[in-house]
């Protein structure tokens, strides 16, 4: 069973400056709740409940976000606004959280081998993005899909989804051949492909389940796109071996590193909840 889900948590957000100047881009609020809760959310859903947390210089309010505010509690004590609360204290009381730092930002590759310390070297465990938000009104989340794609394959999953072919160069591009429905071997994998050099147009999004090889897979992989140690250049050396699955989730994904995700995200969920409200 994975019981420990990681959060890259590190880097500026200077997409959202000045806003994120102070603030931590994980700490945005799609309406009233922060990017990380919904990912810690989401993890707790699929079953984890060790939240490990890749941190940087500024990101204390993500600490502080998880811990008890007995200022606060005291304040809001028996009045109305006390179940405004009612969600983040179940996470806190519910789910353990460690935090290291990164303290240079050398690619999402070098944030995941930071997390070696925090989620050890026996057990598979998860990955989640905080700016990548994924629902799913219909059924599981994302990551509790992959979850119980983990338990039948054995093996690394990456989440992907389908993008126009003027956009692969944003990500990361996986080639394959489909096993079921939705479910690729992966070959190979291209970080961030000009659009007549990429393999498809299946693109990598922040989710992945890894296996704890990874950890020294990484130690042995250069530095690639932008001189930073890429993950996608890591799990390519494992789909090699055969070793890495690419799943087409179920559900809807949000890029909310970017304001126009951002603020079609806070639309969607203002609409959802006012339509729970008012049904």
């Amino acid at each position: 069973m994975i019981k420990k889900c990681l959060f890259p948590a590190a880097g500026y957000g200077t997409r959202f400056l000045p806003a994120t100047k102070a603030m931590p881009k994980e700490m945005l609020p799609i309406l009233t709740k922060p990017l990380i809760q919904y990912g810690v959310e989401e993890a707790m859903n699929a079953g984890c409940h060790v939240m490990a947390v890749i941190t940087g210089r500024g990101k204390r309010a993500i600490t502080d976000h998880f811990d008890i505010s007995y200022e606060l509690e005291h304040q809001i004590k028996n009045s109305s606004k006390e179940v405004l609360l009612k969600e983040i204290r179940h996470i806190i009381a519910t789910c353990t959280f460690t935090y290291t730092r990164q303290n240079e930002m050398k690619g999402l590759g070098d944030a995941i081998l930071k997390g070696n310390v925090l989620v050890g070297e026996q057990d598979p465990f998860a990955v989640i993005l905080a700016d990548d938000l994924c629902v799913n009104p219909e059924g599981d989340g994302v990551l509790r899909q992959m979850i119980d794609l983990y338990n039948k394959y054995k093996c690394c999953i990456v989440a992907i989804m389908e993008v126009p072919n003027d956009e692969v160069h944003k990500y990361g591009v996986i080639e394959g051949n489909e096993l079921e429905n939705g479910v690729f071997m992966v070959s190979n994998m291209v970080e961030k492909p000009s659009s007549d050099k990429a393999p498809s147009n299946l693109a990598i999004i922040g989710r992945y389940i890894l296996t704890p090889d990874i950890f020294t897979v990484i130690q042995k992989t250069k530095p690639g796109k932008n001189g930073e140690l890429q993950i996608t250049d890591a799990l390519c050396e494992q789909a090699k071996k055969g070793m890495v699955i690419a799943y087409k989730f179920q559900g809807k994904r949000f890029d909310c590193g970017s304001v126009e995700g951002f603020v079609e995200a806070t639309n969607y969920f203002y609409d959802l909840q006012k339509s729970a409200t008012t049904s």
